[in-house]
């Protein structure tokens, strides 16, 4: 996040504090895409993925008073986010769905060579296909652009821990879409 991000960050969370009707409506419309983008990437039904994401809000707003780096908004955001839809995940489907969203396809090496996998289509395709700990760092580097640092923070783990999950998963996704390539020939 550049300065001059972290101090729109650190201003919103301001006004939003002050109880300024603006800065909310701010805050939500800046966020209200990415947050439903991310939350959507772990729980699968869509109507869910809505309950979860009006969940996060109420979470965000009762807590938006108790946050004490203001500039680390969308690391806390994110947290937020991520803690509501596993807590959903945990209620819903119980402790079994939970492992079972752990687990990945079985894991194939992809052939080298550079392949163009622009196609947004298979790519989400590649990601579903992922477990849920590698499709949430893929999301949050690559689609929300978080520092390795905010999604060590974020998933609340080191940032030699988030190096390896996103070093697993580009790998995975590849081998995944190198597969799903193949098949289609």
């Amino acid at each position: 996040m550049t300065e001059k991000e972290a101090i729109y960050c650190e201003l919103l969370v301001l006004r939003c504090r002050q109880g300024q009707r603006a800065a909310l409506e701010e805050l939500v419309r800046t966020w209200e895409r990415p947050l439903f983008y991310f939350v959507r990437r772990l729980i699968d039904n869509e109507d869910e993925a809505r309950q979860v994401l009006q969940q996060t809000w109420v979470s965000v707003l009762q807590g938006l008073g108790r946050l004490r780096e203001p500039r680390k908004l969308p690391a806390w955001l994110y947290t937020i986010a991520r803690i509501t839809a596993l807590t959903h995940l945990r209620r819903q489907y119980g402790e079994k769905a939970m492992s079972r969203a752990n687990e990945s396809v079985p894991f194939q090496e992809a052939n080298d060579g550079q392949r163009d996998f622009d196609n947004a289509e298979q790519i989400h395709y590649g990601l579903g296909r992922l477990s849920l700990i590698h499709r949430e760092v893929l999301t949050l580097f690559f689609l929300q652009d978080l520092s390795l640092e905010e999604i060590a923070s974020v998933l609340e783990v080191p940032v030699g821990t988030v190096k390896s999950r996103l070093h697993h998963a580009k790998r995975m996704l590849k081998a995944i879409l190198v597969r799903e390539e193949s098949s289609h020939e």
